[in-house]
């Protein structure tokens, strides 16, 4: 591509970008909270960003550089720092929890003998109650409050292991055990694992490690929908910090996803201050989260669930969008991305009414749909196209499946007869029409991919069109395990009655 092309689809993205921001930030939603902040990045590079109102109520405005405080998104940095440790050998997730935090013992599902590992609470699945409100409050009690009420006892909500309940709580364990292993305060080890390598300069774990001249949002609270505000002190950083304390700015923040979501390209090269498998395991999906607790206007989801300090959504048109809110009084944080096209949304308030989720949600599904992203980029195996690329040869050629038993899992000509295949392809080309004999090179007509293993591609005929699909065997030599060829439906796109998936926007990376 040109650089003046390049130029052209950047110039139009940020336009795209742009025009969400545009349509979402309407005059009810800037007046819930004194000053705000939306950014939407790409690749880690905010292309469109849309400030508004005074950070402090003191005639200074907004700017891209004010810090606001983001909460739970501080989990993230939180999990990373853990799984740098479990990395290292250092930590083990999977170990009762109470090799690191004795308190831990008095944890009970009434009679169970119950085991809590990091891994459970990192996740959310330790039956431990929800507790945001109560969280909130307690963000700066002291180690020791905290471990006399966790040493009292805490009964569980749920069998651990099988219920998603969000608890602050849990997963400040994960700092305790980090400081149990290492002897530091955890907040200094996730600055000098991950805040320091990355480059994350406005990014601290309270407001006193500021300037005095620093841009710094205060918190308002308002409850009357932003008619009037008063103040609101930050709530302080103690024991249960290291999940919600985090200060940050907009490009920080746009590092920070880009770090994380850049770990699914399997062409990007350096893992960082941790390595890219660990930071996919952060955004896999380890305990299910109920559908109706994501639903949005809009959206289908088909999936969603909480991985490592993470929230995950599996978005029927998109894929994979990868997410975390934050809510502290006085303040409303949002990150969410999506990785197949690098495009994230960040969004902060100083108004713990300003609904920085809702935001962020709209404006991240306005670009993508300008944009007609992706929902995942696939490559395919050689072989995977080798034996797609040989069978759209038979089929042009009017040969059978079994001139290329080389090719072939023993299966395939079991489950269907050679005989039986042709039979089938002559009814649908006697509906289509031949092969057109001008179609164009196999690569150009590749429609998608589920996996490395599988290919989907487009046989154009006379009077319509066949799709086939492959799917191979994932051997030293693949093999073909499976085909089909179907009469395309009106769209060219898809097999006739198949019900739209997200795979169909899958998108094959150049061959």
């Amino acid at each position: 591509m040109s650089d003046t092309s390049t130029s052209t689809v950047d110039d139009l993205l940020e336009s795209h970008a742009r025009d969400a921001l545009a349509e979402r930030l309407d005059a009810p939603t800037l007046r819930r909270s004194p000053a705000s902040i939306a950014a939407v990045v790409h690749d880690g590079r905010i292309i469109a960003m849309s400030a508004h109102g005074e950070p402090r109520r003191d005639g200074a405005p907004t700017s891209r550089g004010t810090v606001f405080r983001i909460a739970s998104m501080s989990k993230s940095f939180l999990a990373a720092a853990a799984l740098s440790l479990r990395d290292e050998g250092v930590l083990d997730l999977h170990a009762p929890a109470t090799e690191y935090v004795p308190e831990l013992a008095g944890a009970r599902f009434g009679d169970d003998d119950t085991v809590l590992t990091l891994d459970a609470l990192l996740s959310n699945r330790a039956g431990l109650a929800e507790d945001n409100p109560w969280g909130d409050e307690h963000l700066g009690s002291s180690r020791a409050e905290i471990a006399a009420l966790v040493a009292a006892g805490l009964p569980l909500a749920a069998l651990p292991g099988t219920e998603y309940h969000y608890s602050n709580l849990g997963i400040s364990f994960l700092g305790r055990a980090i400081e149990a292993v290492t002897g530091r305060a955890v907040e200094d080890v996730v600055r000098e694992r991950l805040i320091e390598p990355l480059g994350l300069h406005d990014t601290r774990a309270d407001a006193g490690l500021y300037d005095g001249d620093a841009d710094l949002a205060a918190g308002f609270r308002t409850f009357d929908d932003g008619l009037a505000f008063a103040p609101e002190p930050y709530v302080g950083s103690g024991a249960l910090a290291c999940i919600g304390s985090l200060f940050s700015t907009v490009d920080d923040i746009a590092t920070w996803m880009h770090f994380l979501g850049s770990a699914f390209d399997d062409t990007t090269t350096g893992a960082g201050p941790l390595r890219a498998a660990s930071r996919r395991e952060m955004q896999t999906v380890r305990t299910m989260v109920p559908l109706s607790e994501r639903a949005s206007a809009g959206r289908e989801l088909d999936g969603a669930g909480y991985g490592y300090g993470l929230v995950v959504e599996h978005d029927r048109r998109f894929g994979r969008i990868v997410l975390h809110a934050g809510g502290l009084p006085g303040f409303s944080s949002h990150m969410r991305w999506h990785p197949a096209s690098g495009l994230g949304v960040v969004v902060f308030g100083n108004s713990d009414s300003y609904g920085a989720g809702a935001i962020a949600v709209d404006v991240l599904q306005g670009v993508l749909a300008r944009t007609d992203a992706p929902a995942a980029i696939v490559r395919p195996w050689p072989a995977t196209l080798a034996a797609a690329a040989r069978i759209d040869a038979l089929i042009a050629e009017g040969r059978p499946l079994s001139a290329a038993p080389d090719l072939l899992a023993r299966n395939v000509l079991r489950d269907v007869p050679d005989e039986v295949r042709r039979r089938r392809l002559s009814e649908a080309l006697a509906e289509t029409g031949p092969v057109r004999a001008d179609a164009a090179p196999f690569a150009a007509r590749v429609l998608s991919a589920a996996d490395r293993s599988s290919l989907r591609w487009v046989v154009p005929c006379e009077r319509g069109a066949l799709v086939c699909d492959v799917h191979l065997m994932g051997l030293r030599e693949p093999l073909v395990q499976e085909l089909s060829v179907q009469v395309a439906d009106a769209s060219g796109m898809r097999p006739r009655g198949e019900a739209a998936r997200v795979t169909d926007h899958f998108r094959v990376a150049p061959l």
